[in-house]
């Protein structure tokens, strides 16, 4: 298990995809369960940053690794309870100009399962499970 809290900057957000690919390059992960936890990490970090920051507190990042069952479960808590994490509107526009709100589309499509849990007494965790796929 690894825990560090981060600076709610964007400095911050990229350190903890950085620390992700360090400390799972050094529990030996697979590099592609390595590869999609980076993406993971990187999204879940921003909108920690972007969404769920309060002045003067840190974001928490929690990876837990087990080799043998090839699972990792990626959780970054933020301060910001009363803003929960929501997909892009299904009524956008196909090929309109979003700055934004693609994030959760990329952890969907990459994480096994995902979810947002209440982080008492004010803040929320976001929880991805990745699994490495089977070994050729």
């Amino acid at each position: 298990m690894f825990t560090q809290l981060l600076s709610s900057t964007r400095r911050g957000a990229r350190l903890a995809r950085l620390l992700s690919v360090t400390e799972l390059r050094l529990w030996g992960a697979p590099q592609a369960l390595t590869e999609r936890a980076e993406i993971v990490v990187a999204e879940l970090a921003a909108n920690a940053v972007l969404h769920g920051r309060v002045s003067g507190r840190s974001f928490r990042l929690t990876l837990t690794f087990d080799p043998s069952a090839g699972h990792l479960r990626v959780e970054v808590t933020d301060a910001r309870g009363d803003r929960y994490p929501r997909f892009p509107a299904a009524d956008a526009e196909p090929g309109a100009l979003c700055l934004g709100g693609r994030g959760l589309s990329l952890v969907a499509a990459l994480a096994d399962h995902w979810e947002t849990v209440p982080y008492p007494p004010s803040g929320k965790t976001v929880r991805a499970t990745l699994t490495a796929p089977p070994e050729a």
